[in-house]
């Protein structure tokens, strides 16, 4: 199965540069997920792999193959859309047989093929349904067992789950990424829910304005995001603005708004320049009362949501942050109530004042 080289890729419409040279390698058999707000050139870098369009500059290789001039049909992908895009007039059972009948398969192998993959989808028994006869959830097996039969072997979905809704969009995730495992496929998957890219991929690109900003498995960009905007668009953080007080070893004292003073790792940043401190929800430690090694804050706003408790707070220097704390395990805390906080140095990332300022990194648009 092969392996996907993107090499310095630049694609223009018009005036905007909707790919702005990307190098991406994606490795055999490899779920990975191109990750982004809309308009930032995932769905383009997409189609560009697929054929459907051509890059301005730059390589594709798919395998040891430069594919820039190759067709679509060609290139031995499946395309699974975001509108499900089945023949309306065709029911699944010749919906998913298309392919394999258009390459020129006897008869014989095209039906292997379709009952083996109707089969893989769990749609054997609606083989006879029309896509108006079948729910979301249901068309989109049938896509997804359409480019299966095609013989794909690099599989390229964009946004395929879009449409669904939550409980059938977090089942059919699954399914797909296992199907695309027990074939050992190379999968590419375009999708700008977080969560859905942290749950199914091995490794995402985090794209923005048509720029990669960083590569790496889910929990390397939750754990170490590389900028501001990562740290926003995955997951969740806190940003608080200050600038480098001291620098002692591995450690760097970052002073706050109001003279407050927390511990980050050092990244090698000078003192007196300004920062940025991002830190998550939940690797912030709260206790009751006020502690004078902490930060001193007051509870505004708690809100339950399952298994989690949020926390809005009001720090000393009348900084919002939020924290989240697991909701059967943790102690509760009350509106109005004087707490203290403490940002873990290892787990509090610092990132020097953007040109743009906060509000113009962390902008999806």
């Amino acid at each position: 199965m092969p392996d996907v080289r993107i090499v310095n890729v630049s694609k223009k419409f018009g005036k905007i540069l909707a790919v702005n040279n990307v190098s991406l390698h994606i490795r055999d058999k490899e779920y990975f997920s191109l990750l982004g707000p809309s308009g930032c050139g995932k769905t383009t870098l997409l189609r560009l792999i697929a054929g459907l369009i051509q890059p301005d500059e730059g390589e594709i290789y798919i395998g040891d193959r430069l594919v820039n001039d190759v067709p679509p049909e060609d290139r031995d992908i499946g395309f699974v859309f975001q509108t499900f895009a089945l023949f309306p007039h065709m029911n699944a059972w010749n919906n998913v047989t298309y392919g394999p009948k258009v390459k020129g398969f006897d008869m014989k192998k095209a039906e292997t093929i379709g009952h083996e993959v109707l089969e893989m989808v769990r749609l054997h028994e609606r083989l006879d349904a029309f896509p108006n006869e079948l729910s979301g959830g249901m068309m989109q097996r049938v896509a997804v067992a359409r480019a299966l039969a095609a013989g794909a072997k690099l599989l390229l979905l964009d946004e395929p789950l879009g449409q669904l809704d939550a409980k059938v969009r977090n089942e059919l995730r699954y399914e797909i990424r296992k199907m695309s495992k027990d074939l050992g496929l190379t999968a590419i998957h375009v999708t700008h829910d977080q969560s859905e890219a942290m749950a199914i991929s091995d490794r995402i690109a985090v794209m923005k304005k048509g720029k990669v900003l960083q590569v790496g498995t889910p929990n390397e960009l939750y754990m170490n995001p590389q900028s501001i905007f990562v740290a926003h668009f995955i997951g969740e953080s806190n940003f608080l603005e200050g600038y480098i007080f001291s620098v002692n070893g591995k450690r760097a004292t970052i002073e706050l708004r109001g003279g407050i003073k927390v511990q980050a790792v050092d990244k090698n940043i000078k003192i007196g320049e300004r920062v940025i401190l991002a830190v998550r929800p939940e690797t912030i430690i709260i206790e009751k009362g006020n502690n004078k090694n902490a930060i001193s804050g007051t509870i505004e706003r708690v809100t339950f949501e399952g298994t989690t408790v949020r926390y809005e707070i009001r720090l000393e220097n009348q900084d919002l942050i939020v924290i989240v704390k697991p909701s059967l395990t943790e102690e509760w805390f009350n509106v109005d109530e004087k707490v203290s906080v403490h940002f873990p140095p290892e787990k509090t990332h610092v990132f020097l004042y953007p040109e743009a300022g906060l509000r113009g990194e962390i902008a999806v648009e």
